[in-house]
This record gives C-alpha cells, structure tokens and sequence, in this order.
C-alpha cells in the first residue's frame, strides 16, 4: 500500500513538471503554436516601417487594434489572439528575418502584411507549412505560393484598372515607377488595360525607391506629354534610371496598389491630345508631383495620377483638401470608398482600441487589408471543430477547402480551392480581380460617377507573362 502511495504521488509530480516544463518551454497550445478549445493563436503582421521608401506601419497598428477587440469579445471561436508584429525594413534580409520569427514563435500563420520582396519570405513560411493570408499584394509570389491567400488582386489588378480607367481619359500615357525587381511588371500591366481600350503602349519612366530628387523623370514625363506619344529611346536619367519601355522583358514583381488620375472632376471625356502622368512611386510619389508642378512653367497642365496607398485621403487633406493638386485625379481601388458603410465596423474597432495610434487611418488601404485579412482568419478557424487543434498545415488545409469566404461585402466571397483558380499568366492565385473606380472631388475620394466596379480578370488573362 505504502509503495502505492508513492508511486501514485511520484506520477503526479512527475505530471506537474512535464506542465510546468511545457508553460515555459513553449510547447503545447499555451504559448501560441496551435491550440484545441481555450488555447492561444499566434500569428504574425509584418510590414516596412521607417525606412527611406515605402511604408506601412498602418497594418501592425491595425492588427494590434484587432487582437485587442477579439480578444475583449471572446478570441476566435474560444481562442484567444496573439498578434506578433515585425519591421520588415524594406529589404530581403528584413523580410526573411520575420518569417523566421514567425517560425520561432509558431505562428499558424502570417497575416496582412507588406513586402516586396516575396522570395525572401515565402520560402521560409513554406517549409514550415505556414499560410500567408491577406498579404498587400506587392509581390508576384503572393500569386504563385501554393501557400498564399489573397484577399485583393494586388497591383495587377489595380494596374490593368488603371489602364481602363487611363485609357479613356487619355490620348497617351506615361507611367513613373520604381527601377526594382517590383516595379519591372508594371508596365506590362498598365498596358494590358491600355490595350483594351486600343490605346498605345504606356512610355516607361525608372526611378531609384528611395531617390529624393525625382526632377529628371519630371522632365521626361513633360517631354512626353509635349511630344504627343510615348517617348523612344530616351536615355537613362540619373539617381533612378528614368529610360523608356514599352515593358517588353518585363521582369517578376508586383508593387503596391494604384491610382490612375486623368480627366478632371468636372470633365472626364477624352482629349485629343491630352497626356496622362501616372507615378506609382509611394511615399515618394508626392516628391515627383511637387517636381513636376514646378517643371510645368508652360501650364500644359497635364493629367496626373498616382498610387492608392501613396495617394491617400490624409496627403489630399495635407495638400490642401479641395485646392490639392490631386483633385480630379482617378484612383483605382481594390475596396469600396472609405466611407462606405461597409466600414463601419473596422472603424468602431479602430475608435475602440487605437485610439490615439496615429498610424492606424481608416482610409488607409494597408489598414483596410489588414482588416480584411484578418476577418478571413476569423470566418475560416470559426469553422474547425470546437475542440480541434489549430496548427499551420491544417489552417492551410482549411482554407484551400473553404468555399465562399466572405468578407463582409467588402470583396466578393473568396475561395482558394484548384477549380478557383485563374489563367492569368505569372498570377495563378489571382482569385479576386474586382477594381473599383474613385475620383478626387472636392477634396475627397469617392466613387468615380457612372464607373461601377469591373472584375479585371479577363483583361489580365489577355496579357503577356510580366513575372
């Protein structure tokens, strides 16, 4: 009996620190891995912020202000969220670092985040089995990763938009973009909806990411414009490479999303003659147009256009609201308008648990991602079993059986399975094309007046392999 005894109480302290070794040692549900009922789901935002180009500290500000709301209402279907959040930095290296974090903290997945640079991040997700949902839709691995769920149709769709959108406003086009591996499919892009409208080739302008005088590709633009037609055989400009291109041996990459402007508020029929500047350059594109404003000594005055999440609501507030320079301009958008109702939510929640975070706006279209993203995760681990584990592989098991993934309206309902599948050339995982047309009026991005939105999808489907 006394042997009993003791075996019974060395059975029960040898269970008491296999647990306590599991609780601090991160295995099991606990620490974030995976989990049944109750156990904790960790997953990872990450995104470029402060660097000397693009960034996008709006979608970790955004998904810390989700995990906060969740968690206050109960977590995901009894499980509570632990968001990890990660600087990217613009650069192969940061990005690879964060999915190693993410790998570190066994996340189940990464979500809505920012990157240009797929390789470096994607390859490291995918031999730990890890899905990569919501991303911006910056690179073209984000449609080709088996791994990969996009909620948008990243810049392809947003440039072939652009080009439809352009290619009815415009007698000719020149598009200002950056000189890296992202940027090198954008004219094909561009094209591909300028051809649709039987519209010429797009004239090519480079420019260094991170390049603080942009006045040569200023000038290369005007010189466009006077001349009536996309430019040939210009020379390389300098600190950005500013040449033309009709996008022939396009490379891989995709960046970030558009606006197209062209035509004005009051008058958006076309113009013979009538050129078109379309900079795709982030948060650098403000820098091109004050170049280029100063540059127009003639007031030629030419059509401008820019990029949704470079141009923005706050920078048309910031330039000056209904005088901005960006009035008139055409934005193509992935979403419906900021303040469409179907936004109401994000905004309570970012009212709720952001409150004085100033990188989290509303109208942001990082932060609007962000929120789709996550809301995919939500609707998708609702549907395992209550007492199921989540890990990665099974979470991308889900979603490549999931049908009709909805999103509150503000996509179409979403499916990754085989038979969901586009042939868009270099874009396979492209399975939301849809683009909204919105026009600066009176300081404020709304929809553009008898333009309803258009899934781009057999536009791209006609376009040459840029990736």
């Amino acid at each position: 009996m006394t042997d009993r005894r003791r075996a019974t109480a060395l059975s029960r302290l040898l269970l008491a620190s296999a647990m306590g070794a599991c609780l601090t040692t991160a295995c099991g549900v606990l620490p974030g891995g995976s989990g049944g009922s109750g156990g904790t789901l960790t997953v990872m935002t990450f995104a470029p912020m402060g660097t000397k180009a693009t960034n996008m500290p709006g979608m970790p500000g955004m998904a810390k202000a989700y995990e906060r709301w969740v968690n206050a209402n109960g977590g995901i279907h009894g499980h509570k969220l632990r968001v990890l959040t990660c600087n990217e930095k613009n650069t192969p290296t940061g990005a690879a670092d964060c999915a190693r974090q993410a790998i570190a903290e066994k996340a189940v997945a990464v979500v809505g985040s920012y990157s240009q640079h797929g390789r470096a991040f994607m390859a490291p997700l995918e031999a730990e089995g890890i899905p990569f949902i919501g991303g911006y839709g910056v690179s073209s691995e984000e449609f080709q990763s088996p791994l990969s769920y996009p909620v948008n149709g990243g810049q392809p769709a947003l440039l072939a938009g652009a080009g439809h959108q352009l290619g009815k406003a415009c007698a000719q086009v020149s598009l200002v973009r950056p000189d890296t591996l992202a940027g090198d499919s954008m004219p094909v892009l561009l094209n591909a909806g300028l051809r649709a409208n039987k519209m010429p080739d797009a004239s090519d302008i480079r420019a260094a990411e991170d390049s603080a005088d942009l006045t040569p590709q200023a000038r290369e633009a005007l010189a466009d414009g006077s001349a009536g037609g996309p430019a040939k055989d210009t020379k390389e400009t300098a600190k950005g490479g500013a040449k033309d291109g009709t996008a022939k041996d396009a490379g891989a990459g995709a960046g970030a999303g558009t606006a197209a402007g062209a035509g004005g508020a009051k008058d958006s029929a076309p113009k013979e003659g009538r050129p078109c500047v379309t900079a795709v350059l982030g948060e650098r594109t403000e820098t091109f147009f004050d170049a280029f404003r100063r540059l127009d000594t003639q007031h030629r005055d030419p059509q401008i256009a820019s990029v949704l999440g470079s141009v923005s609501q706050a920078l048309v507030d910031r330039t000056g609201g209904k005088e901005s320079p960006f009035e008139g301009s055409f934005v193509t958008s992935w979403y419906p308008v900021s303040t469409d109702p179907l936004w109401a939510p994000m905004r309570k929640v970012i009212t709720e648990q952001a409150f004085g975070d100033d990188t989290v706006d509303p109208d942001d279209s990082g932060a609007q991602t962000t929120w789709i993203a996550y809301t995919v995760l939500n609707e998708v681990v609702q549907r395992f079993k209550a007492d199921e584990d989540v890990t990665a592989r099974k979470l991308a098991r889900a979603l490549n059986e999931s049908e009709g993934v909805k999103t509150a309206g503000l996509t179409p309902d979403l499916s990754w399975r085989y038979q969901d599948m586009r042939a868009v050339a270099g874009f396979p995982r492209l399975v939301n094309g849809r683009v909204s047309f919105q026009i600066v009026r009176a300081g404020r991005i709304v929809d553009q007046p008898g333009e309803p939105a258009q899934d781009m999808t057999s536009t791209l489907e006609q376009a040459p392999r840029s990736a």
